[in-house]
Order: structure tokens, then sequence, then C-alpha cells
């Protein structure tokens, strides 16, 4: 049965170009799918601070790189990773699809599985890098806003589920 491939947005910069962070996600989501070339490509994320919506971003990242636009199915709400997580549920049960290739960055990756998880989505993990990118400082931020995400997160999805 096959996978939804399923990229999780990232900034985009006041001059309404992809961060750093989303053109890796998005090399990441490209990677899996050349390596499974009839999976649907799920990108996820509404507009933010500036605009356009990161999905759209990603989308013409991916068709520049090769990618048939056909594959690509967009959500422009999303605004954080739990509504990111729902969308990506919603669009992978509505498809009939077996689960999530998650692909953003390493430190993300695993509070996104929990939540597919905790949704019932079976998920793994797509083509990511294994290092840490950026500054120390950055690294240490990004970490700690992981960590006190997953608690209030966690809650969330067992409020939805009742």
């Amino acid at each position: 049965m096959a996978w939804a491939i399923v990229i999780f947005g990232a900034a985009v910069w006041p001059d309404g170009g992809p961060s750093p962070a989303l053109r890796r996600r998005v090399a990441y989501g490209r990677q899996a799918a050349l390596d499974d070339p009839h999976a649907l490509i799920f990108c996820s994320g509404g507009v933010g601070r500036y605009g356009p919506s990161e999905a759209s971003l990603m989308a013409d990242l991916l068709i520049e790189a090769g990618i048939a636009p056909t594959r690509i199915a967009l959500d422009q709400r999303s605004r954080d990773t739990m509504e990111n997580v729902v969308a990506a549920a919603a669009f992978i049960r509505a498809e009939g699809l077996e689960g999530a290739v998650v692909c953003t960055d390493g430190y993300h990756a695993p509070r996104c599985r929990m939540l597919l998880r905790a949704l019932g989505v079976a998920s793994r993990t797509g083509p990511i890098s294994k290092g840490y990118v950026g500054t120390r400082s950055h690294r240490l931020r990004m970490v700690a806003r992981e960590v006190l995400a997953y608690p209030y997160d966690w809650a969330l999805t067992r409020i939805a589920r009742r």
C-alpha cells in the first residue's frame, strides 16, 4: 500500500522566499519522492508572518526540481505542527494511504511521529539529515521548543480523541 510523503512547514523569509529550514525540508521530500516515484506529496504550512504560504513555496521548489505537480497536494491553512499533523492525517485517510513518510528536521521528526501515532496514523522518518544544522544556540532553541511542545501537543491529542 502507498504512503504519503509529508513535508512539514518552516519559516518564509521577509522577502517571501524560503528559509534554509524550508529548503532543507523540501530537499528531504524531494529525495523521498525520488525514492518512491508513485507516492503523493503533502506540503503542509500556511501563511505565517510573511506571505506566501509555506506549502505553496514547497510546491514551487518541488516542481522546479522536476517533481510532477499532479503528485503534490497543498495544505495552506496549517499554522503549527499540530495543525500540520491533523491535516496530514485527514489527507492520508481520504486518499486511503497507509501512513506518512515524515520529512522535516531531525529535532522535529520525533514529535511529528508521536502526534501522527496519537491520531492513529503510521509513520516513518524520511531521508533526513542525521546531524544538527545551524549554530549551537539555534539548535538549543529548537530542541528546547520541542521539549516544551511535547506535553502540550500530547494533551491536545488526548482532548481531540474525546
